[in-house]
């Protein structure tokens, strides 16, 4: 079986934090989301190899970040594509992917930026019993959020409809981006030359289950989608519990570390007030209040109180005051 992390975004809406580093990389804890679905899919003696489907600008990064990593399964595949509007979408990054890799075997698909509270191993038996294609399903608690996501109707496990993004959802359980295909699906290719949305995987979900049995694992706890900054600092706040995390070499002098708060390696906090919120290595925090607010690497921020704030790296912040 092959796996296939999805790791080609620019996650404009995380910019500065993102704009030169891979969202798959921001840290949650002591590890990264992409990491921890490397470690599951190394672990499973079922996944054969795992290409990390990512784009020409991050490629390299990848490379450096996996060379590192002590990973023996994933390699990377590279999109050719340098920027958000030469993106082909994911389902044409997928049929791209298969044919470049002359993939032809049962086919996993996960992001690189969502944090699932399961084990893929998990996912992979329920795919294997059922010998079919099989999505994961959540459900999100709210029509609002459902109308982002692909909605699933199901008649025991078997999804009897798929909406991509409905204006009017009917229930609040939605696909998330993980996916398994048996050999014989791997229809990318049937179904971009019909002329159908190469956008969203979703839509190629809806396509096949029109014309074959699909079915959905649900599960419960917990999920993020890290695509934002909000959702970021949820999946941060997630993982920490309420808890602060604060590096050993990091310097933290006269401050008021809150909850889910995270220092980082070589950071230096002095007269502050921390909430819910990200210093990056190297950063210096000085006489500052942080709430909802990410400070990247190599940043110097003083005098000033931030809320909500994306703070770029080797970026100089001060009010002037002395």
């Amino acid at each position: 079986m092959h796996a296939v992390v999805l790791a080609g975004g620019y996650a404009t809406r995380l910019w500065p934090i993102t704009k030169h580093r891979p969202k798959m990389f921001l840290p949650v804890g002591e590890t990264t989301v992409i990491d921890r679905i490397f470690r599951e899919l190394e672990s499973d003696d079922r996944i054969d190899d795992v290409y990390v489907s990512t784009n020409e600008r991050f490629a390299d990064d990848f490379r450096d970040h996996l060379a590192d990593s002590g990973f023996d399964k994933p390699v990377v595949s590279v999109e050719e594509t340098t920027a958000e509007d030469e993106k082909f979408g994911v389902v044409g990054a997928l049929a791209q992917l298969v044919d470049r890799e002359g993939l032809d075997d049962d086919l996993l698909v996960v992001a690189g930026d969502n944090l699932v509270d399961f084990d893929l191993s998990e996912f992979v038996d329920f795919f294997e019993e059922r010998e079919a294609p099989s999505l994961a399903a959540y459900d999100v608690g709210s029509r609002e959020k459902a109308k982002s996501y692909g909605l699933v109707e199901l008649d025991g496990d078997r999804v009897v409809d798929f909406q991509e993004k409905p204006d009017d959802p009917a229930s609040t359980l939605v696909s998330i981006a993980c996916y398994a295909f048996p050999r014989e699906q791997l229809r990318f290719d049937e179904y971009l030359d019909s002329g159908n949305n190469p956008d969203e995987p979703g839509w190629y979900l809806q396509w096949l289950q029109e014309r074959s049995d699909v079915h959905a694992f649900v599960f419960d706890g917990a999920w993020f989608d890290i695509g934002t900054p909000e959702s970021y600092l949820e999946t941060v706040a997630w993982y920490l519990g309420g808890d602060s995390l604060v590096a050993d070499d990091a310097t933290v002098v006269d401050t008021e570390v809150g909850e889910n708060v995270h220092v980082m390696s070589g950071a230096h906090v002095e007269d502050a007030r921390l909430e819910r919120s990200l210093v990056f290595p190297n950063a210096h925090v000085e006489d500052c209040e942080l709430h909802d607010s990410i400070i990247d690497e190599e940043t110097h921020v003083e005098n000033i109180d931030l809320a909500g704030a994306l703070v770029g790296a080797h970026t100089h912040i001060s009010n002037g005051e002395d």
